[in-house]
């Protein structure tokens, strides 16, 4: 620890400042009062100058900013893509003198401000500053003694979107404009000095003290300042190869210099870790989105001027979600750990020496290819070959053995688009679509997506309040029993009218609402309605209270929450538990095995049954039967609709039923559409049907009417 100076550098320049003082008063006064008028009318006029050229200055570089960002922000807006919004928001937000950026609707609401949460987003903005805003028509620069905010229009052709609002701190600038005055003042005073030469008497006098005094501080005082203000620039510049020159000087200034060498030292480490983590990917040690989009727009660049191709493969793993949610997020991790080796890997081998890898964050990747043996779209189809077979073979995760796979789009330049955002989105719709043919596959982008993509979304949007303005319906397929041909039961199903686009077909809404996490909403719905429905429905003819079968998606069945959703749908509705009915798809069951066990030994404390729906389509097995403790069993349609032509999907469909009941499961039949398939059902034992020739799906009054007697029946 260094001693503190005795005589330092502050005590030195006191002393000389009182010497000097008595020297300069005697030389001042006989000028100040000539020349202090003079040069108030100087400041004042320098004064208006100054400000006026700060002024046009931050106006400028605000305008600037905005309408950069307003270029940009257009296609995220359009596309709703908050992330990709509150990106370009943060970046500009950021910026020097910038003190907000917020970017709302047409209606004056505000969709984002640059932070995480948007805790204002939908809110009307209220500011005084807002009404002009809004309604501005092209640039628009307003000014409050704060802030100088410039306004702008977000347009797609006449279309408008919404608006951008950045304000620019002017709290900088008036420092900025008062330093420079204080500056000027002082050189003012200093020039007035240089002019009190008439008095020659004492201008000798005057030159040989200040020489004395330039030179003393010249030594101690400006050298030392002069290199710390340069070696500053230098920093701020981001050349951080700063070294102190070596001084023995044990006052402030010496220790000042060497802090500041130790701090540029500390500041040069920082930056290379600050680096590090902003432009890689923590977990696997890859390149992260950030450095990948900055070298995109370079490896664009060059071949445009080059005139090469370039191919973007991008990549999805197929159900991680469920690792994350049935092993926790540490076998995530591992998993994709071993997903970005096994990539790193086919890369090295198939895509060539520029090759770019990239995490694109959570589970995605995605693959930048330049031309290399062939052309980039012959390396791009290699490249996914070889990576749907390696990321389809299993991993070990917690010793563990997860089966995943991959969904893969491929979007090639110059032909599918030319710029890096439209590539990047063109490379997810055809990840997108790779998903929707089945999954662990890889499909090319093509302009046919697009409007696929823009239906799916329409479709999206049209669902969500659907069930509020009453276009979704529940109707109900009679289930018989087989010995009396009794009815017993129903299936509830979903059906959705929509006012312009006519029925839709279930598996196309049911499908969007998976993917899109709709189901969620709509599934708690069906199952509320539908046990209030029941309840009210009279018994059939032997005095049978009918049993209501409600379908479980992958998704519910996933999520965690399906048993407390039923007990509350049966508490409110009264039903009871006994007959509800809970339809779990096999593959969604043999697919998360102890998901599955947990959940239907819970579901079977709370007196409901469970069915296991379209049996024989997936892995059926009596093991599977056994350690999954389900109560019924649904034979898929196409064993059904076969069975007079095809002899093994009889045979099939005998053992299913001799399996089942030696195991004491119920055996449901569904698309019974012939007495034949009937007859052929019964004589083997099966224990419910449904189909077409049983009876067609009914809404609730339907039900109702078909267990409630004809009046002259009822009177015999």
């Amino acid at each position: 620890m260094s001693r503190l100076p005795r005589f330092g550098l502050q005590a030195r320049f006191l002393l000389l400042a009182a010497g000097a003082l008595l020297v300069v008063i005697l030389i001042v006064a006989l000028m100040v009062m000539r020349q202090a008028s003079a040069q108030r009318e100087m400041l004042h006029t320098s004064s208006q100058v100054v400000s006026d050229v700060f002024d046009q200055g931050v106006r400028e570089r605000g305008t600037a900013l905005a309408d950069a960002l307003a270029d940009a922000l257009v296609n995220p807006l359009y596309y709703s893509d908050l992330s990709a919004v509150g990106a370009l928001v943060r970046n500009t937000a950021r910026q020097k003198s910038v003190s907000y950026v917020l970017v709302h609707d047409p209606e004056g609401r505000l969709i984002h401000d640059g932070s995480i949460d948007v805790a204002g987003y939908g809110l009307q903005m209220s500011d005084p500053l807002a009404p002009a805003a809004v309604g501005a028509e092209a640039t628009l620069v307003q000014e409050s003694p704060a802030i100088l905010e410039i306004d702008l229009p977000l347009r797609i052709g006449d279309q408008r979107i919404g608006g951008l609002r950045v304000g620019m701190d002017l709290a900088p600038v008036r420092a900025q404009e008062a330093s420079t005055m204080r500056a000027l003042e002082q050189r003012m005073g200093e020039a007035q000095r240089r002019q009190l030469g008439w008095v020659l008497a004492l201008v000798g006098l005057l030159i040989a003290f200040a020489c004395v005094i330039a030179l003393y501080v010249q030594r101690t005082l400006v050298r030392p300042i002069r290199w710390l203000g340069e070696a500053a620039q230098r920093i701020e510049r981001g050349d951080y190869a700063v070294s102190a020159p070596v001084t023995q000087r044990n006052d402030e200034v010496g220790e000042l210099m060497r802090t500041f060498d130790r701090m540029s030292q500390s500041i040069a480490r920082h930056d290379r870790e600050v680096r590090q983590m902003a432009y890689t990917d923590a977990l696997t040690g890859l390149t992260n989105r950030l450095a990948f989009r900055e070298a995109l727009d370079h490896r664009l660049f060059s071949a445009h001027a080059a005139g090469r191709g370039l191919a973007l493969l991008f990549i999805d793993i197929d159900e991680f979600k469920r690792v994350n949610d049935t092993l926790g997020h540490e076998a995530g991790d591992e998993a994709l750990l071993q997903f970005a080796q096994r990539i790193a890997i086919a890369v090295d081998q198939v895509g060539g020496d520029e090759t770019l890898l990239a995490r694109f964050g959570g589970d995605e990747f995605v693959i930048l290819l330049g031309e290399g043996a062939g052309s980039a779209a012959e390396v791009a189809k290699n490249l996914a070959e070889r990576l749907v077979v390696d990321l389809g073979r299993p991993l070990q995760a917690q010793q563990r053995e997860i089966f995943l796979g991959s969904s893969i789009g491929i979007t090639l330049y110059p032909e599918d688009a030319v710029d890096a955002t439209a590539l990047l989105k063109n490379g997810d719709i055809a990840m997108y679509q790779a998903k929707l043919a089945g999954k662990n596959c890889y499909r090319y982008y093509s302009r046919a997506m697009d409007h696929a993509v823009e239906r799916r979304l329409h479709l999206e949007q049209e669902l969500r309040g659907a069930w509020e303005r009453g276009e979704l319906r529940l109707v109900y397929q009679p289930i018989y029993r087989t010995r009396d041909r009794m009815l017993v039961g129903v299936e509830v199903l979903l059906r959705w009218d929509h006012p312009k686009l006519g029925a839709i077909a279930p598996s196309v809404f049911i499908d969007v609402a998976e993917q899109s996490g709709l189901i969620h909403l709509l599934g708690p719905r069906v199952l509320g309605e539908a046990c209030v429905q029941a309840r009210q429905w009279p018994r059939n003819a032997l005095g049978e209270e009918l049993f209501v079968s409600v379908n479980v998606s992958p998704r519910q069945l996933r999520n965690g929450d399906l048993v407390e959703q039923v007990e509350a749908s049966l508490q409110q509705s009264g039903l009871s538990a006994s007959r509800l009915h809970l339809e779990l798809t096999e593959t969604a069951v043999i697919g998360d095995e102890m998901l599955a066990v947990s959940l239907l030994e819970r579901l079977h404390r709370t007196g409901v049954k469970v069915w296991l729906d379209d049996f024989g389509t997936g892995f059926s097995g009596l093991s599977h039967l056994r350690q999954v403790p389900v109560d019924g069993v649904k034979i898929d349609r196409s064993f059904v609709a076969d069975m007079e032509r095809d002899a093994d999907d009889l045979a099939l469909t005998t053992a299913i039923i001799a399996m089942a009941h030696a195991l004491g499961i119920t055996v449901v039949a569904e698309g019974v559409e012939q007495e034949a398939q009937f007859q052929l059902l019964s004589q083997r034992g099966c224990d419910l049907v449904q189909g077409y020739w049983m009876g067609r799906p009914l809404d609730a009054a339907g039900v109702v009417a078909l267990l409630t007697p004809p009046l002259s029946a009822a009177a015999r």
